[in-house]
């Protein structure tokens, strides 16, 4: 399947392209109740090697994924939170809403009813205060309480965790005891145990980039001028999956914003255009202009194409040719700096990052990162250029799993219908694409690497081949 490596060096070239229809999951991978089982006990472990007596994990609707990774619980409407000690099966304190589904949880939860979870004005009168509960569960003086929140902070003492629950475990632990942040345990850009995933959950990340990527694709391939954007939306025919974003898109004068949400307008000729929908585990983005070619683009950028498009798909292109387990976030960094470097192309966030129920968890893409990409890895390819003018954006989100020898034939065994999808995508990045790559790269986009900048001819993107 090729050893990885661009073929041609040659900048990326606008060619008709036939994109493939690489198939639909016909059912959705569920994640076995050992395998939260087993995430919980490698949390015990690494909280027994820093010393933790209890680890608090803190959820919300927004932040849930810590939470949903280790017992497959999201609290919905309200807050949540998971205090997990050495032995006892986890508690979980949730208010009204949220007591009756994280019964229904794929593994036991003790559950306490905490009303101050619940939303604003509703019943408080039935459930115990806040440091009781703590301390039934073993947040005693002289403990130390690893946090887990939703980011990791340069200074371990900062926890982003509301003040009610963070101060009344301070106080519960007294001057001899310790709180402090313990998100890097989950999040760790090199070694946080959802950074690195199991087979089961790869083949659900999969299935989930399967649904966005095909709905990017119906709207490519089904996008007119004069729709609304709320008609052109409904092309990505969302299923009611848990979003990882908010859903983004917007042509003409707001595309410039990028994460707007769809409105009334009607969608013109000419417009900017960018769109992005994610789920959870998988995003996909593009962006370019609703013309049939550069003679309906403006006089002043009709070199849209050499200039910015040509240019940024080659430095993707050398980007997914040098991934590998194994290979630093730093040479990622490196590539996409070097032949975007220039101030024109506003390349300014980190060229990559993880990505898991959450769009983002950390990023290990940065200058001088030694850190190495490990097998099991999710990846978004996510290189983003602001111009900040009239040349607007281009962009070829998409996302990716690393996996070793022995990780792949797992993953082939058990999923073979997925195999068989990844190993088709491969084989179009490397004919139609011009893109070979390591084995150990497995594309889950059913849009892998497709970019037609110009809208209405989506059967003509950009390719090295």
């Amino acid at each position: 399947m090729g050893s990885g490596g661009v073929r041609h060096l040659a900048a990326a070239r606008l060619a008709e392209v036939a994109l493939p229809e690489f198939g639909m999951p016909a059912a959705e991978p569920q994640i076995p109740t050992a395998v939260y089982l087993a995430r919980l006990d490698r949390l015990r472990e690494r909280a027994a090697e820093r010393g933790y007596d209890r680890v608090v994990v803190y959820a919300d609707r927004e932040h849930s994924a810590n939470l949903a990774y280790l017992t497959g619980f999201d609290p919905r409407f309200e807050e949540a939170v998971l205090v997990l000690g050495p032995d006892d099966e986890p508690a979980i304190l949730v208010g009204n809403e949220c007591f009756g589904l994280a019964g229904a949880a794929p593994v036991p939860l003790r559950r306490h009813l905490h009303q101050d979870l619940s939303l604003p004005g509703q019943p408080r009168d039935r459930s115990r205060p806040l440091g009781e509960i703590l301390a039934a569960e073993g947040v005693r003086p002289g403990a130390s309480v690893g946090v887990v929140g939703w980011k990791q902070l340069s200074d371990p003492a900062a926890i982003d965790v509301p003040a009610f629950v963070v101060d009344e475990l301070r106080r519960l632990v007294g001057p001899l005891g310790t709180v402090e942040s313990a998100t890097g345990l989950l999040i760790d850009a090199a070694d946080g145990l959802r950074v690195v995933n199991e087979v089961e959950q790869l083949a659900a990340f999969e299935y989930a980039a399967c649904q966005t990527s095909q709905g990017v694709r119906r709207l490519l391939f089904g996008l007119e001028p004069g729709m609304s954007e709320r008609e052109a939306v409904r092309l990505l025919q969302w299923t009611g999956a848990p979003l990882s974003c908010h859903l983004m898109l917007t042509a003409g004068e707001r595309a410039a914003v990028g994460l707007l949400s769809p409105g009334d307008r009607r969608i013109a000729r000419g417009d900017p255009f960018t769109v992005a929908f994610g789920i959870w585990g998988a995003l996909n983005c593009r962006a370019g202009f609703v013309v049939e070619d550069a003679a309906e683009l403006p006089a002043e950028i009709r070199d849209y194409v050499d200039r910015l498009v040509g240019p940024y798909v080659t430095a993707v292109a050398e980007w997914y040719a040098a991934l590998h387990v194994g290979q630093t976030g730093g040479v990622l960094h490196e590539i996409v700096h070097r032949r975007l470097g220039d101030p024109f192309f506003g390349v300014s966030l980190n060229p990559g990052h993880q990505i898991h129920l959450d769009e983002w968890v950390n990023s290990p893409v940065r200058p001088g990162s030694t850190v190495e990409l490990r097998s099991g890895m999710a990846l978004q390819v996510d290189v983003i250029p602001a111009t900040g003018g009239r040349y607007f954006t281009t962009n070829i989100e998409d996302g990716v799993a690393l996996a070793d020898e022995a990780l792949r034939r797992q993953l082939a065994a058990a999923y073979p219908a997925a195999w068989a999808r990844i190993g088709a995508r491969r084989d179009f990045m490397r004919d139609a694409l011009g893109i070979d790559l390591h084995p150990d790269v497995l594309p889950l986009s059913n849009i892998p690497a497709y970019l037609p900048p110009y809208l209405l001819r989506p059967d003509r993107a950009m390719t090295l081949a």
